[in-house]
């Protein structure tokens, strides 16, 4: 297996469990505050990746400006993206806020065309389209239960979406060292809800259960999963790659029924197929054009 294929993989059974743990977390705390510890523990991660491969040197190559750069580039993906995911999350079931959220293959696409210039075609737009009308299938399958807390909840889905769009297109814009950028903006995205937290007066400390989670949540889901995306992106294309994902949220449907109890609706399966049918659809421009290595 290239290697690209094995970093879309891996990305995509850690983000499988988004859902799921989040959540969990989310039961006691508010969003800021599982930010707070999980965008520690990632930007650690990183920096032990770091160091334990040998690329300590790399973090003095760069000047102040960079690191600059850096968390601005991946700001977006580490800290905005996060917390209109998170606030979405917090506002509707765990299914329901993960497959609306999965309008970001598509965002990737859209992104591209606005931030890298890539052409847009009648298939984009229709691929657009179809992932709008899934989303509103999905929603309408909550129609009895809808209020305004449902409603912003899937507005800040819909953002969270935008916000990994625009952090997968300007991490391929820019050549930095991808875990050293990475591990900046999530150390950044720490400090800033450290802020939040204490004028909140939301400092804490985790117990056993959810450090464990934290760990996973920090560790995998965000330290691991999306440096190997952004990796994988790099190598194999932002359209080509990006078609890879539409497993993820059927295997995400699987968790949030086996742990967390949460039935699997059918306007749920359904408007989850019209996403991806349409993610599809915008990706067979590029194999028209383009050979897919094996």
């Amino acid at each position: 297996m290239k290697k690209k294929y094995l970093y879309a993989a891996t990305s995509i059974f850690c983000w499988s469990t988004v859902a799921t743990i989040t959540k969990l977390l989310l039961g006691k705390l508010t969003s800021i505050q599982v930010l707070w510890i999980s965008s520690f523990l990632a930007a650690i991660f990183l920096l032990g990746a770091i160091i334990i491969g040998g690329n300590a040197k790399k973090l003095k190559s760069y000047k102040f400006k960079d690191y600059v750069k850096m968390a601005l580039i991946c700001f977006p993906g580490t800290f905005l993206y996060y917390i209109f995911y998170y606030g979405g999350a917090d506002r509707l079931p765990a299914s329901t806020a993960f497959i609306i959220n999965y309008l970001w293959p598509v965002m990737c696409v859209v992104c591209a065309c606005v931030i890298l210039k890539e052409k847009v075609t009648a298939r984009k737009c229709i691929a657009i389209g179809m992932s709008f009308v899934g989303v509103c299938v999905v929603a309408g399958g909550n129609f009895a239960n809808m209020n305004l807390s449902s409603v912003i909840g899937i507005i800040l889905c819909i953002l969270g979406a935008v916000s990994y769009g625009v952090f997968t297109s300007l991490n391929q814009k820019y050549s930095y060292e991808k875990p050293i950028a990475m591990m900046i903006s999530y150390f950044v995205t720490f400090l800033l809800t450290t802020v939040v937290n204490f004028i909140n007066g939301d400092l804490f400390i985790p117990d056993g259960i959810q450090l464990a989670g934290f760990a996973w949540n920090g560790m995998f889901t965000m330290a691991v999963a999306n440096t190997l995306w952004v990796l994988a992106l790099k190598e194999g294309g932002t359209a080509r790659i990006s078609n890879l994902a539409y497993i993820t949220p059927f295997v995400s449907l699987v968790w949030t029924l086996v742990v967390l109890g949460e039935p699997i609706k059918f306007t749920s399966v359904l408007g989850l197929v019209i996403i991806v049918a349409g993610i599809l659809i915008q990706i067979s421009d590029v194999n028209k054009t383009k050979p897919i290595d094996e």
